[in-house]
Protein backbone atom coordinates (compact mmCIF):
# COMPACT_ATOMS: atom_id res chain seq x y z
CA UNK A 1 0.00 0.00 0.00
CA UNK A 2 1.29 3.16 -1.02
CA UNK A 3 0.31 6.32 1.69
CA UNK A 4 0.62 9.75 0.08
CA UNK A 5 -0.27 12.85 1.42
CA UNK A 6 0.08 14.61 -2.14
CA UNK A 7 -2.08 14.46 -5.34
CA UNK A 8 1.02 13.11 -7.29
CA UNK A 9 1.04 10.17 -6.51
CA UNK A 10 1.02 8.86 -9.80
CA UNK A 11 1.24 9.95 -13.11
CA UNK A 12 0.54 13.98 -13.80
CA UNK A 13 -2.02 12.65 -16.46
CA UNK A 14 -3.66 10.48 -13.46
CA UNK A 15 -3.10 12.67 -10.84
CA UNK A 16 -5.11 15.59 -12.71
CA UNK A 17 -8.01 12.96 -13.83
CA UNK A 18 -7.75 12.02 -9.92
CA UNK A 19 -8.24 15.47 -9.11
CA UNK A 20 -10.93 16.21 -11.47
CA UNK A 21 -12.99 13.50 -10.78
CA UNK A 22 -12.81 13.99 -6.82
CA UNK A 23 -14.32 17.23 -7.65
CA UNK A 24 -17.22 15.58 -9.19
CA UNK A 25 -17.91 13.27 -6.68
CA UNK A 26 -17.61 15.68 -3.83
CA UNK A 27 -20.56 16.86 -5.53
CA UNK A 28 -22.48 13.50 -6.21
CA UNK A 29 -21.84 12.95 -2.45
CA UNK A 30 -23.31 16.19 -1.14
CA UNK A 31 -26.27 16.02 -3.57
CA UNK A 32 -27.07 12.05 -2.75
CA UNK A 33 -26.49 12.23 0.88
CA UNK A 34 -23.27 10.14 0.79
CA UNK A 35 -19.87 10.21 2.77
CA UNK A 36 -18.39 14.18 2.59
CA UNK A 37 -15.26 13.44 3.95
CA UNK A 38 -13.89 10.28 1.79
CA UNK A 39 -14.46 8.03 -1.73
CA UNK A 40 -12.77 5.94 -3.34
CA UNK A 41 -11.83 6.25 -6.82
CA UNK A 42 -10.72 3.39 -9.10
CA UNK A 43 -9.24 4.67 -12.65
CA UNK A 44 -9.16 1.57 -14.77
CA UNK A 45 -7.35 3.40 -17.78
CA UNK A 46 -4.28 2.87 -15.56
CA UNK A 47 -1.96 -0.55 -16.09
CA UNK A 48 -3.27 -2.67 -13.46
CA UNK A 49 0.34 -3.22 -12.14
CA UNK A 50 -0.06 0.49 -11.01
CA UNK A 51 -1.40 2.41 -8.34
CA UNK A 52 -4.70 2.53 -9.36
CA UNK A 53 -7.24 3.12 -6.36
CA UNK A 54 -6.79 6.11 -4.70
CA UNK A 55 -8.90 7.03 -1.34
CA UNK A 56 -9.28 11.08 -1.79
CA UNK A 57 -9.97 13.18 1.23
CA UNK A 58 -12.25 15.88 0.12
CA UNK A 59 -10.98 17.69 3.36
CA UNK A 60 -7.12 17.86 2.91
CA UNK A 61 -8.42 17.68 -1.34
CA UNK A 62 -5.73 15.03 -1.31
CA UNK A 63 -5.16 11.42 -1.46
CA UNK A 64 -4.61 9.58 1.28
CA UNK A 65 -3.63 6.46 0.16
CA UNK A 66 -2.77 4.74 -3.44
CA UNK A 67 -2.87 1.13 -4.36
CA UNK A 68 -3.37 -1.79 -6.85
CA UNK A 69 -7.01 -3.04 -7.47
CA UNK A 70 -7.81 -5.97 -9.53
CA UNK A 71 -10.76 -5.89 -12.55
CA UNK A 72 -12.33 -8.73 -13.50
CA UNK A 73 -11.19 -11.46 -16.40
CA UNK A 74 -14.12 -11.82 -18.50
CA UNK A 75 -13.44 -14.20 -20.89
CA UNK A 76 -9.80 -14.48 -19.80
CA UNK A 77 -8.52 -17.04 -17.11
CA UNK A 78 -9.37 -16.59 -13.82
CA UNK A 79 -6.16 -15.18 -12.11
CA UNK A 80 -4.36 -14.23 -15.35
CA UNK A 81 -3.25 -10.65 -15.96
CA UNK A 82 -4.14 -10.97 -19.87
CA UNK A 83 -6.18 -7.40 -19.66
CA UNK A 84 -3.79 -6.02 -17.68
CA UNK A 85 -3.86 -2.76 -20.13
CA UNK A 86 -7.07 -3.27 -21.76
CA UNK A 87 -10.07 -4.90 -19.48
CA UNK A 88 -13.27 -5.18 -20.59
CA UNK A 89 -16.39 -4.10 -18.87
CA UNK A 90 -19.97 -5.86 -18.85
CA UNK A 91 -22.59 -5.63 -16.05
CA UNK A 92 -24.37 -8.57 -17.44
CA UNK A 93 -24.41 -11.52 -15.00
CA UNK A 94 -22.26 -14.25 -15.41
CA UNK A 95 -19.58 -11.76 -17.30
CA UNK A 96 -16.94 -12.19 -15.25
CA UNK A 97 -16.29 -8.50 -16.07
CA UNK A 98 -16.18 -5.22 -13.97
CA UNK A 99 -18.12 -2.71 -14.52
CA UNK A 100 -18.00 1.20 -14.65
CA UNK A 101 -19.62 3.67 -12.66
CA UNK A 102 -20.45 5.13 -9.43
CA UNK A 103 -21.21 2.65 -6.38
CA UNK A 104 -22.22 3.35 -3.01
CA UNK A 105 -20.41 0.86 -0.25
CA UNK A 106 -23.02 -0.76 1.59
CA UNK A 107 -23.21 -3.33 4.37
CA UNK A 108 -20.09 -5.13 5.91
CA UNK A 109 -20.00 -9.02 5.53
CA UNK A 110 -18.06 -11.94 5.47
CA UNK A 111 -15.32 -13.12 2.40
CA UNK A 112 -13.46 -15.84 1.75
CA UNK A 113 -10.90 -13.98 0.00
CA UNK A 114 -8.08 -11.92 2.22
CA UNK A 115 -8.74 -10.63 5.23
CA UNK A 116 -12.20 -12.08 5.32
CA UNK A 117 -14.37 -9.51 5.09
CA UNK A 118 -16.14 -7.68 2.33
CA UNK A 119 -18.57 -4.70 1.10
CA UNK A 120 -21.19 -4.70 -0.80
CA UNK A 121 -21.74 -2.53 -3.75
CA UNK A 122 -24.78 -1.00 -4.98
CA UNK A 123 -24.54 0.47 -8.80
CA UNK A 124 -25.72 3.78 -9.25
CA UNK A 125 -25.81 4.14 -12.60
CA UNK A 126 -26.75 1.98 -15.65
CA UNK A 127 -23.61 0.97 -15.86
CA UNK A 128 -23.84 -1.00 -12.85
CA UNK A 129 -27.33 -1.65 -11.97
CA UNK A 130 -27.07 -5.40 -11.99
CA UNK A 131 -23.52 -4.83 -8.90
CA UNK A 132 -25.50 -6.26 -6.03
CA UNK A 133 -27.59 -9.09 -7.76
CA UNK A 134 -23.78 -10.12 -9.37
CA UNK A 135 -22.78 -10.25 -6.10
CA UNK A 136 -20.13 -7.60 -7.23
CA UNK A 137 -18.00 -6.43 -3.91
CA UNK A 138 -15.35 -4.77 -2.50
CA UNK A 139 -12.72 -7.24 -1.10
CA UNK A 140 -8.87 -8.19 -0.89
CA UNK A 141 -7.04 -10.98 -2.12
CA UNK A 142 -3.76 -12.19 -1.11
CA UNK A 143 -2.80 -12.08 -4.64
CA UNK A 144 -3.05 -8.31 -4.84
CA UNK A 145 0.17 -7.15 -3.71
CA UNK A 146 1.29 -3.94 -1.24
CA UNK A 147 3.42 -2.82 -4.08
CA UNK A 148 3.46 -2.29 -7.87
CA UNK A 149 4.35 -4.88 -10.17
CA UNK A 150 4.62 -3.51 -13.27
CA UNK A 151 5.00 -4.63 -16.48
CA UNK A 152 3.37 -7.55 -15.01
CA UNK A 153 -0.58 -6.53 -13.94
CA UNK A 154 -2.77 -7.28 -11.04
CA UNK A 155 -4.71 -11.10 -11.31
CA UNK A 156 -7.80 -11.00 -12.63
CA UNK A 157 -10.94 -12.21 -10.39
CA UNK A 158 -14.81 -12.34 -11.24
CA UNK A 159 -15.69 -8.10 -11.37
CA UNK A 160 -15.43 -7.70 -8.04
CA UNK A 161 -12.57 -4.80 -7.10
CA UNK A 162 -9.97 -6.56 -5.39
CA UNK A 163 -7.35 -4.79 -3.32
CA UNK A 164 -4.43 -6.02 -0.78
CA UNK A 165 -5.34 -7.11 2.70
CA UNK A 166 -3.25 -3.86 3.66
CA UNK A 167 -5.12 -1.40 1.93
CA UNK A 168 -8.31 -3.19 3.21
CA UNK A 169 -7.75 -2.74 6.39
CA UNK A 170 -6.49 1.23 5.44
CA UNK A 171 -10.18 1.37 3.85
CA UNK A 172 -12.26 -1.12 6.03
CA UNK A 173 -11.10 1.35 9.34
CA UNK A 174 -12.40 4.67 6.91
CA UNK A 175 -16.01 2.79 6.00
CA UNK A 176 -16.36 1.21 9.92
CA UNK A 177 -15.71 5.27 11.18
CA UNK A 178 -18.51 6.88 8.62
CA UNK A 179 -22.09 7.64 10.05
CA UNK A 180 -22.76 7.73 5.81
CA UNK A 181 -22.21 5.33 3.09
CA UNK A 182 -19.48 6.10 1.11
CA UNK A 183 -18.81 6.63 -3.11
CA UNK A 184 -16.73 4.06 -4.61
CA UNK A 185 -16.63 5.05 -8.19
CA UNK A 186 -14.93 3.05 -11.41
CA UNK A 187 -13.98 5.18 -14.37
CA UNK A 188 -11.68 5.15 -16.95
Amino acid sequence: MHLSPSIYASSDSTALKVLNKSKEAFKYCKDNGLNIDYCLLIDMSVHSGKYRLFVYDFKTDSIISSGLCSHGCCNSDWGSDWTKNRPNFSDVPESHCSSLGKYKIGFCGYSNWGININYQLHGLDATNANAFSRLIVLHSWEMVPDTELYPDGTPEGWGCPAVSNNQMKFIDELIRKSDTPLLLWIYK
